[in-house]
């Protein structure tokens, strides 16, 4: 059995999924030390301790001059990587561009009668920092997420935008970083990684300037480095092992759900993937499929121990209970393999991406679709959103107020400010009386 069949016997059950769960919120005491020591480190140090701490984890002979990736090489990349991965790039950057272009909120402002302007600009931020993962020795780069992560800086008007991702034993990057970049119009690019990297774009060294918002995903240190240096930059979010629910009836493929339970097992033994039906054949018939498939994927040992501790089999009796559950989980993906998946969308809470449908498998949205695929994870999509052109902007009120509307308020802000004990805040208005 690859993974745990959970039948539906009350609402006890229901707490005890989300229970079982929430043990996926780990903690390494150790690690939160380890990287205090790391952010400090290069916030003294600079250039020498990415270039010490590079040639200790990542490259033996790593020096300063390769820490900054030459323009003439990211441009030439793309001569290095096949036409048709090319073309592919290049319409999946299209696809997250039209999408992104969107979501652009406007500056508004409000004209009173008396003459009073009150508004909201927007603004980007001036510098963004996003972290590429460089996968195995460099060879499995996550190219997705400099895509998901660059577009919707470019679109929110972000004029400076730096990658940095690990380098590879020979101190180099992976073309394709390179030719995403490149294809995305990005010159800055360095071959730093891990918390170091983090904390060089947060503090700025000689030669990395230093950024307001540091977006992308990362193991547990580049998460750690992130969420502890909210305050000083502003973050995409805390992101925890991905995870993905599928609500099912009987109308759903055994192949297709072990497919897409599969898809979300291979990358982390972390990862969750939850199927959640009202059909017995199709609860049946899951675990063969996934043991069938698991045995000609190359990552099977990682997915298999993946289905093992956070895998899950779900059975409810009906639709209402099982809408019941996914919300409660409010997972990260939430694919709908059912007759009428649109039908269910006005009863879906929580989730941080919803695909619809027996053609719209999770890697859709993660390579190719639009949407964002940076979402939030462990049941934080009950109070936060994916990764968009918001995360590189800032709001500004505008405040304009007439000689008219601050006389006739002057009175009533002054006793306001009396109230909290703040007397200099009340002359301040009395004054122009």
């Amino acid at each position: 059995m690859p993974c745990r069949t959970i039948r539906h016997n009350g609402p006890d059950s229901i707490a005890d999924i989300r229970c079982w769960l929430d043990a996926r919120r780990r903690t390494d005491a150790s690690v939160e030390s380890t990287v205090l020591e790391i952010l400090a480190d290069v916030a003294r140090r600079g250039d020498e301790a990415l270039v010490e701490r590079t040639r200790r984890f990542d490259c033996p002979d790593f020096d300063l001059g390769r820490l900054r990736v030459p323009v003439e090489e990211i441009r030439a990349s793309l001569a290095h990587i096949p036409a048709e991965d090319r073309a592919i790039l290049t319409e999946a950057a299209a696809n997250i561009r039209s999408f992104h272009e969107r979501q652009l909120p406007n500056s508004w402002v409000r004209t009173d009668p008396d003459g009073s302007m009150l508004g909201q600009l927007v603004r980007p931020v001036d510098r963004a920092g996003l972290y590429v993962p460089g996968g195995k020795g460099g060879e499995t780069p996550l190219i997705s997420s400099l895509l998901m992560n660059a577009i919707p800086a470019q679109v929110a008007g972000v004029s400076g935008v730096a990658v940095i991702s690990p380098p590879r034993k020979d101190g180099t990057l992976n073309p394709y970083i390179l030719a995403a970049a490149a294809l995305l119009g990005i010159d800055e690019v360095y071959a730093v990684g891990s918390a170091w990297g983090v904390a060089a774009l947060a503090y700025g060294t000689r030669t990395i300037p230093s950024v307001d918002v540091i977006a992308g995903p990362g193991n547990i240190f580049v998460t750690t480095a992130k969420r502890l240096l909210i305050g000083r930059v502003g973050i995409d979010m805390i992101a925890g092992p991905s995870e993905i629910a599928i609500l099912a009836d009987d109308s759903a493929r055994p192949d297709f759900v072990a497919a897409d339970m599969l898809s979300q097992a291979e990358h982390d033994p972390l990862a969750a993937s939850i199927l959640v039906t009202t059909s017995e054949e199709l609860a049946a018939a899951v675990p063969a499929e996934l043991s069938r498939q698991l045995a000609a994927l190359p990552r099977a040992d990682l997915a298999r121990t993946s289905l093992k501790e956070w895998g899950g089999i779900v059975l409810m009796p009906d639709m209402d209970t099982a809408l019941t559950v996914i919300n409660l989980i409010a997972p990260e993906h939430l694919e709908l393999l059912t007759r009428d998946p649109q039908a269910l969308l006005g009863r879906i809470r929580h989730a941080g991406a919803i695909f619809s449908g027996h053609y719209a498998p999770e890697p859709v949205g993660d390579y190719f679709a639009g949407p964002n695929h940076v979402l939030p994870t462990l049941g934080t999509a009950r109070f936060s959103s994916a990764l968009s052109v918001e995360t590189f902007l800032k709001k500004s009120s505008l405040i304009a107020t007439s000689r008219e509307f601050t006389l006739a308020a002057a009175d009533k802000i002054a006793r306001l400010a009396r109230l909290e004990g703040l007397e200099a805040h009340a002359r301040s208005v009395e004054i122009r009386k």
